[in-house]
């Protein structure tokens, strides 16, 4: 393309980054993890995509040399349930960074939230969350940030300037203008005279590795001819699920060891993307797609209202929304109500309240830094249960629950769940019941399969809570009573 850069390169530039994530799967009342038979022989699947692909890749040394994003469901669970996998994969970006001046670690926005369907407040607290989550497990502070499923916007992409994050990474169908640098790194143009780098990836090439992956020598033969018709120094970015190498593809992490250990007669040479940004300012600008994600070309409705990406009547996702949206609603100004008789900015409160929940903090020492300490030991109370209030009402926008094709699968009652938990930590603070008007909303969100709605879902959750059993169990049809959270025991905060 005729391109220069800065930095002279003899070779053209690869870099591979994983998106590793996986959905939650711990009960939000308890904190455990569910068994799930379809994993077997495993537990559940985090147990079986862990032997297939985390700890295989980090043996492989591949954590080393790729660019990627992990989130916090899945650090979560490997720091309780395979510490020695997580305790490599942490060495092996810091020793990454030590190498280079600059990690190939990304965060990620929290609670995987396809933020442009979020309010602006929770589109800033899902992105300093994400930055608290990866410091608290990295180490130090991100360059660049993940946005789930690639979900975009211009308020999001000026969220992440403000807080301090330099890059993120979109697809080539989300992005309009001329790409001749390659993958970047471009710049984007934002209000007020900020701006942000974005990385581009190369849709074709990601996607044929992701679902048509040959052998490792074949890989790389193909990817040599793709990259000797490239500029010396010109970026190409393969980006894709991490779980693609060894679990989709169970030949996948031989494939990553041999594309990122290229030799002198390979035509290209392998970099991250915080180390190239570092060595190359963006120049080139382009412009955004917005409302666009890399896993539905119908402008997000996948997680709105229902649309081709998933198979039969997806109504239901629209009256979900609508019932979780009015629920938030509902749940922030109670919060509101009660903060505010503190004279404490809520909303500063609640993104600070990471320090708790992702840095494990003493709470009393988080209300003492927040001039709260002087309160009774049950006004302190209170306060802590809003704020985990606050923290089950961000899970409860999880993406997954609204990407596949019913109602009634696990992902939409984890988000169900959550909502129960957020309600009942409410009424414990302050004895407002929202049980009511959540269901009413709910009985017009449909199963296409099994013609239950929303409502009675929640109900065989209200029950099962109620009875300590698990909210994420194999529940039983309600039994025509509608339960409200007054009668569901709340446990101690999990440990998060």
């Amino acid at each position: 393309m005729g391109a220069t850069f800065m930095t002279t390169y003899r070779k053209p530039l690869l870099c591979i980054h994983g998106h590793f994530y996986q959905p939650p799967r711990d009960d939000p009342f308890t904190g455990v993890y569910r068994t799930e038979p379809s994993a077997s022989p495993y537990n559940n699947w985090n147990e079986r995509i862990a032997h297939d692909c985390y700890a295989p890749n980090l043996a492989a040394g591949n954590f080393e040399r790729i660019s990627f994003n992990i989130g916090e469901t899945l650090t979560r669970w490997l720091d309780r349930h395979e510490k020695a996998t997580y305790r490599g994969l942490v060495q092996a970006t810091r020793r990454y960074r030590n190498r280079f001046g600059e990690g190939n670690g990304v965060a990620q926005a929290a609670h995987h939230t396809i933020l442009p369907l979020a309010r602006g407040r929770d589109k800033r607290c899902q992105v300093r969350w994400g930055i608290a989550v990866f410091r608290n497990r990295f180490g130090y502070r991100p360059l660049g940030m993940w946005l789930p499923e690639m979900a975009v916007d211009l308020e999001v992409l000026d969220i992440l300037a403000r807080e301090g994050v330099q890059f993120t990474i979109l697809s080539e169908e989300q992005v309009e203008g001329q790409l001749t640098q390659g993958a970047g790194p471009y710049l984007v143009r934002l209000s007020q005279g900020r701006s942000l780098a974005v990385f581009v990836r190369d849709r074709a090439l990601s996607n044929y590795l992701s679902f048509q992956m040959p052998d490792a020598e074949q890989a790389k033969a193909m990817l040599n001819d793709v990259m000797a018709s490239r500029s010396p120094g010109m970026l190409t970015l393969i980006a894709t699920d991490g779980e693609t190498f060894g679990h989709h593809q169970q030949h996948g992490v031989q494939v990553l060891e041999r594309l990122t250990q290229p030799g002198p007669r390979d035509a290209y040479e392998v970099t991250t993307l915080g180390r190239l940004l570092r060595e190359r300012p963006p120049r080139v600008e382009i412009a955004i797609r917005e409302n666009t994600a890399w896993s539905c070309p119908h402008h997000l409705a996948r997680w709105v209202t229902g649309c081709a990406c998933t198979s039969g009547c997806g109504h239901w996702k629209g009256a979900l929304r609508r019932a979780l949206d009015n629920l938030s609603r509902d749940i922030d100004e109670v919060y509101l109500a009660a903060i505010r008789r503190h004279n404490v900015a809520p909303w500063h409160l609640r993104d600070d309240y990471a320090r708790v929940v992702f840095g494990r903090m003493d709470p009393a020492a988080f209300l003492h830094e927040n001039d709260l300490g002087h309160l009774t030991l049950i006004a302190q109370q209170r306060i802590l249960q809003l704020l985990e209030a606050q923290l089950f009402r961000q899970r409860m926008f999880v993406s997954c629950a609204f990407f596949f094709e019913d109602l009634e699968r696990v992902e939409p009652r984890y988000a169900l769940a959550s909502a129960a938990r957020a309600i009942a930590l409410t009424y414990y603070a302050t004895g407002d019941d929202l049980t009511r008007a959540f269901r009413r909303d709910l009985t017009v969100a449909i199963s296409p399969q099994t013609g239950r709605t929303g409502a009675d879902m929640l109900d065989d959750l209200l029950d099962e809570a109620s009875f300590g059993r698990s909210p994420l169990g194999n529940g039983v049809p309600g039994d025509g009573r509608a339960p409200t959270l007054a009668t569901v025991a709340i446990p101690p905060a999990d440990q998060h």
